[in-house]
């Protein structure tokens, strides 16, 4: 809608929803995602040379955050990054840390269509990509240049790593890591707050549904939502309900049992009454909506994580659903510079579009011999097309080098949408940068689809 940074994909009318869910890690809780990336990649390195035998050199392996990009694909037997459009095309990718031109990727790839339903294939879609897509390929790129190394073949590492980086999570590695300097990798954001304590006053119920346990949630709550509110003693008062260590997507479609959790202790206890407002473990979607008397779109739900959070939640539940992109805030920037580029470009294709089709005409007349054909003629219009070609490839290229300097565009795959784009406007109703960008506007916004034309109708 005009003025707001929330994007909309089906039509949604706030008015009408009673429950908001937000997960907490890198929604409702923002990160320095740079700093948290960059400890990632070194807890992953660490893990592989304590627990898996990696030698100790790939410790010194430096991490760069704008490598890649969120939505890429490990091909995990190739050792390739693979960058894909709305129907999994190739469109990008990268053999370790170096590019494969389009003829090799021709030869490797014999059909240029991925399907990711093969165990062969690692989504890498989200927040914790970056880490994961460059340890992988530095270790490609390793194994590729010293021999000696032994490191394990390709689709072992990505196993690897993958388990690496979820052992981190599971073991503490990170949150210790966190827990220490707070400051370091968690943004505040007093607005954010603020905001929610305005949607409660219109009547609105808030829920915390996130993976991450009770000790690790309070202790984030109690930084970042504490010391901004007003109207509340604490988080414990703002939120319906907390639910901790929900084993998303589970939550969405298994039987798993809550436990209530008592906020001062801790203490965990069995629950099999009815749910009321509190702090709970575990659970599952059906007893939530059951208990609440809900119906699936009296519930928005906001996510960052495609498959976790969005799609498998709108497949098995028919919540509604928002979807958090941070790095919409530098796409959208960039593209705002691009647009004179852009505009240069739809002006050279304007001009170059009927000198095609003179030489469509002269080269099929050529060939029918209809007609006796001009062959200075056809070379004339070959040498201006080419011209164009030469004018428009080098304002590409100036285009590209506004965006990540190996991927281009998050969501955009040359002039398709990216695989990332394509899920995002199927599985979220609605998409933004930052939660903020939603809880600023009114309770009771109406956001209205696009009428989107068909190729027919432009």
């Amino acid at each position: 809608m005009p003025g707001s940074k929330v994007y909309v994909n089906r039509t949604l009318n706030l008015k009408k929803i009673k429950y908001i869910g937000l997960d907490m890690d890198h929604t409702l809780i923002r990160y320095n995602t740079e700093n948290f990336e960059r400890l990632s990649h070194t807890t992953i390195m660490d893990k592989l040379v304590s627990g898996k035998g990696y030698p100790e050199q790939i410790k010194k392996l430096q991490f760069d955050f704008h490598f890649a990009l969120r939505g890429l694909v490990i091909d995990k037997p190739k050792g390739n990054l693979l960058k894909l459009n709305r129907y999994t095309a190739i469109r990008n990718c990268f053999h370790g840390l170096k590019p494969l031109d389009f003829k090799i990727r021709q030869k490797t790839y014999r059909s240029t269509y991925i399907d990711l339903s093969k165990s062969d294939y690692l989504a890498v879609d989200t927040s914790f990509s970056y880490s994961l897509a460059h340890a992988y390929s530095q270790l490609v790129d390793l194994k590729d240049s010293d021999a000696t190394l032994k490191l394990p073949d390709y689709a072992q590492m990505a196993d690897d790593v993958l388990d690496a980086l979820d052992q981190a999570h599971r073991d503490g590695s990170l949150k210790n890591a966190v827990r220490d300097n707070l400051a370091h990798y968690i943004i505040k954001d007093e607005n954010v707050v603020k905001c929610l304590e305005k949607y409660k006053k219109h009547g609105k119920k808030i829920f915390i549904l996130t993976n991450s346990d009770f000790h690790y949630s309070k202790l984030l709550l109690d930084f970042a939502i504490n010391p901004f509110l007003k109207d509340h003693e604490s988080w414990v008062d703002l939120f319906e309900f907390v639910i901790t260590f929900a084993q998303k997507p589970k939550f969405f479609y298994d039987d798993l049992k809550f436990l209530k959790i008592d906020p001062t202790t801790g203490t965990m206890t069995n629950m099999d009454e009815k749910l009321t407002r509190g702090v709970y473990q575990s659970g599952n979607a059906k007893k939530f909506t059951t208990d609440l008397n809900l119906e699936g779109d009296d519930i928005l739900y906001i996510g960052d994580h495609i498959y976790g959070d969005i799609l498998r939640l709108k497949k098995e539940c028919n919540w509604r659903t928002a979807m958090i992109a941070e790095e919409l805030v530098e796409e959208i920037t960039q593209n705002k510079k691009a647009e004179p580029i852009i505009n240069e470009i739809d002006a050279l294709m304007k001009l170059k579009e009927p000198l095609e089709d003179a030489l469509t005409e002269l080269m099929t007349q050529k060939y029918e011999k209809s007609n006796k054909v001009d062959e200075a003629a056809i070379d004339k219009l070959q040498k201006e097309i080419n011209e164009h070609d030469a004018q428009i490839s080098n304002l590409i290229k100036q285009q590209q080098s506004l965006y990540n300097p190996n991927w281009g565009q998050l969501m955009r795959a040359g002039n398709e949408e990216s695989y990332f784009a394509y899920q995002m406007e199927r599985y979220a109703c609605v998409y933004m940068s930052k939660v903020e960008d939603l809880f600023q506007l009114s309770p009771r916004t109406y956001f209205r689809a696009p009428r989107r034309p068909l190729s027919h109708e432009v």
